[in-house]
């Protein structure tokens, strides 16, 4: 949803061996103004027992969501607790977060991930960015990747906190639709230092938007793969019988001129099939199987490098999908879920002695030991979910397999922030984006950071 909040307890849930288990509390919600914390098992609601009778998140939902102001009882099980917990919480609006993750992936970068963009997405931009300049914060990497896009007005907003003042962000067009053009207003929150935004093949539309801005005024770098190309203005038509015909209206432009909506000229099912042609014909892994023809050569505006129309954005610096480390044997606990019900069982015996072993995020990533810890518990509780090991593989997936548990055990215990704080020690894209920052590949490229 892109809709700023709903109304609800506050948090964030699994269900695992029928039981309900709170993932986490949101931030300044009403259930962590209760006391309700990661791990706590909802076992009844309003003195319905709720635990075994094979609970489905709609059930969830139907139960725990509600009116503002109303008050719901929730009984818990928690770990090292004799008896049970009664906790009465009152209803309010739960914000729905675009930004998962802020912190500082050196001691002078700082690193925001931004999952759509939403309603209170420039706010939440905002305040990560304040943040992250009182850790003295100079350059700034962006996570666009997987973002599928959302509201426009959004997406200018965030492009203008990386642009100087009186710059055409993107404009819109169609064939009985007149030129329509969004510029930078206001003074932004990171007008100069060097700027990376990451994107792959799921970044679409407004992430869109925002990079190929970034990239035509030479302001920073666009690293990772080739976005996905969605750029239509639709234009709702309702009909009697309250259903509605979204039509096409026009397409967005970046300020160079690119469009950035993907060709239809193959028709529906070539359109929608482009992203699996993709991957076959290696673009995903290799930069040289990109072709362009010179009709789609355009210029940047300040220093003139060469980029690419034709349908999404083509990245500064291609980075390919690394399948090194990925066997049959990873993908099956990953797509079953495993690393999430694993850690997840790990709550009520370790949740406690890890808070007080480990200081912090970075205390925990660098010296907890996750193949002492967890390796061969973890394939055993594969196994006992179905998944019979596989040596081989199991030797092929072991670094990802080792972090994905630190990831996800981080994850239940400090937020997901901490998950990306380590899963990205396996993001290539990130990896690439601070050996950037740190060359003179700035310098190199004529782009305008200082």
């Amino acid at each position: 949803p892109l809709v700023g909040n709903f109304e609800g307890v506050g948090v964030q849930f699994n269900i695992l061996n029928d039981t309900l288990i709170v993932v986490s509390p949101i931030a300044g919600g009403p259930s962590e103004k209760v006391g309700i914390i990661a791990g706590d098992k909802i076992i009844a609601v309003n003195g319905e027992n709720i635990a075994g009778i094979g609970l489905q998140n709609s059930d969830v939902q139907d139960k725990l969501r509600g009116k503002k102001g109303t008050k719901v009882n929730v009984t818990i099980l928690r770990s090292g607790s004799m008896d049970l917990l009664d906790f009465t919480i009152t209803r309010d609006e739960i914000p729905i977060f675009s930004v998962d993750a802020s912190f500082m992936a050196t001691p002078d970068i700082g690193y925001i991930k931004i999952n759509r963009f939403a309603q209170n997405t420039d706010k939440e931009f905002a305040d990560a960015l304040e943040a992250l300049k009182k850790q003295k914060m100079k350059h700034l990497i962006i996570d666009l990747s997987g973002n599928g896009g959302g509201y426009l007005k959004t997406a200018i907003q965030l492009a203008d906190e990386l642009l100087d003042d009186k710059k055409l962000i993107v404009f819109t067009e169609g064939n009985k639709n007149p030129k329509q053009e969004y510029y930078t207003a206001v003074k932004g929150g990171f007008e100069k230092g060097k700027l990376v935004i990451l994107i792959d093949e799921g970044s679409a539309s407004a992430s869109e938007v925002v990079s190929g801005a970034i990239q035509d005024y030479d302001r920073g770098l666009i690293i990772g793969r080739r976005s996905f190309g969605k750029g239509l203005v639709q234009k709702p038509f309702t009909l009697t019988d309250g259903s509605a015909i979204r039509l096409t209206v026009a397409r967005y432009f970046t300020p160079s001129g690119r469009c950035i909506q993907r060709s239809y000229e193959g028709g529906k099912e070539d359109y929608y099939d482009e992203l699996t042609r993709r991957y076959e014909h290696g673009e995903l892994m290799n930069e040289d199987s990109i072709a362009f023809p010179d009709s789609l050569k355009y210029e940047t505006i300040n220093s003139k490098r060469t980029v690419y129309g034709g349908g999404g954005i083509m990245p500064d610096v291609f980075v390919p999908i690394d399948t090194s480390l990925y066997s049959e044997y990873f993908g099956i606990v990953n797509r079953k879920g495993l690393f999430n019900d694993f850690t997840l069982s790990l709550m009520d015996t370790r949740r406690t002695e890890i808070e007080k072993k480990y200081t912090s995020v970075t205390d925990f990533a660098t010296n907890f030991d996750t193949e002492k810890e967890l390796f061969i518990q973890f394939i055993e509780y594969a196994k006992n979910n179905k998944v019979e090991p596989n040596e081989a593989q199991i030797n092929i997936s072991k670094p990802i397999i080792l972090n994905r548990l630190k990831a996800m055990l981080a994850r239940n215990i400090w937020g997901t922030t901490a998950f990306y704080q380590i899963s990205n020690d396996f993001n290539n894209s990130y990896l690439k984006a601070i050996e950037e920052i740190n060359n003179d590949s700035f310098k190199k490229e004529k782009l305008v950071y200082n």
